[in-house]
């Protein structure tokens, strides 16, 4: 702390760029980002399951790829019961409150690690970018080692009809009969996935919200800060658009699991089955299933910043690094 200190008086002393404040979150501090996050993701991906059910049918089954999502619904109804809809809601719902828990609390810290490592504040903004990627992509990475089993368990439970009765039997199942190497089968799609999609909703989330703020006065952004409403209007915008870019940049993966998880493509590398599967699609078959998903991630991903910001100011959390560019005055 001396040494730090004795750095930051000659910095002053100087003239150079001012040292960044960053706060020093503890260990209760994290924990209840990790809540917030676990509550957050679970409740939005468990209310989703009927949509994601009939999104990963129109992926994986032939009869509903060219149906859309209010149809191959009623199909999926209509031949398989209302039921049908809630089918891997079990594995949804634990395997997003584990990783989203991690992906929020991870992405809280690496980039809280990355400010650190900027050093001063001049940096920090200017490298903003670079920051939001890096600590959305690590931060998922290591939830998604969490999530892939359940995933796997989950898509499996949805696209081969009868292989258990809930997430219990269909995790024992997979493990007893594929053992370790089939549950992380696709845990290379699933960070294909997941990484970009992480990238899209943090990333774009926060530029979003500092081009709200950017656009306004001093006077405006204290009364839009000072508002429920106004708070909610910008976190919920935003993130319908950060959802919108989570989306598209995780589209191709997202299909590519689901037909690794039934068992689809050749044998080889798992980057062999992904690149020939991915040829066999072509770029439609690829985005196949893109509209119900925006939709979908749109939904998924503003429900999760509303209830997050919520979650967290319930428990006393502290807010996250705010390094956004602020407006320049003439």
């Amino acid at each position: 702390m001396t040494e730090k200190a004795s750095i930051n008086a000659k910095l002053a002393a100087s003239g150079g760029p001012a040292p960044f404040q960053v706060p020093q979150f503890t260990f209760r501090d994290y924990s209840k980002f990790f809540a917030a996050g676990a509550l957050c993701a679970t409740l939005t991906h468990g209310a989703m399951t009927p949509i994601d059910v009939v999104k990963t049918r129109i992926q994986v089954d032939p009869a509903l790829a060219r149906h859309s999502l209010l149809s191959a619904g009623r199909k999926i109804v209509a031949s398989e019961g209302p039921s049908a809809l809630l089918t891997g809601f079990g594995p949804t719902a634990v395997g997003y409150f584990i990783q989203g828990g991690g992906k929020f609390a991870g992405y809280e810290f690496f980039k809280k690690r990355f400010v650190s490592i900027a050093g001063d504040q001049e940096t920090a903004v200017k490298y903003r970018t670079a920051i939001y990627l890096g600590a959305s992509s690590t931060g998922e990475f290591f939830a998604d080692i969490l999530l892939t089993p359940l995933e796997a368990t989950r898509i499996r439970l949805v696209s081969q009809r009868g292989f258990a009765t809930g997430l219990i039997p269909g995790f024992m199942r997979l493990a007893r009969e594929e053992g370790l190497r089939g549950m992380y089968a696709g845990f290379l799609p699933i960070i294909c996935k997941q990484i970009p999609y992480a990238i899209g909703q943090f990333t774009v989330n926060e530029l979003c919200h500092e081009a709200v703020f950017r656009s306004l006065s001093e006077e405006k952004k204290k009364r839009v800060r000072n508002s429920p409403i106004a708070m909610f209007g910008v976190t919920l915008g935003s993130g319908i658009i950060a959802g919108f870019a989570a989306a598209i940049l995780s589209q191709p993966a997202d299909t590519l699991l689901s037909q690794i998880n039934k068992g689809h493509g050749p044998e080889g590398s798992m980057a062999t089955r992904l690149i020939i599967l991915a040829r066999q699609a072509g770029f439609r078959g690829l985005f196949a299933g893109l509209g119900p998903r925006m939709i979908m991630t749109a939904g998924l991903v503003a429900g999760q910043f509303l209830i997050y910001d919520g979650i967290k100011h319930t428990l006393g959390a502290p807010p996250g690094i705010e390094i956004h560019k602020k407006t320049t005055t003439s």
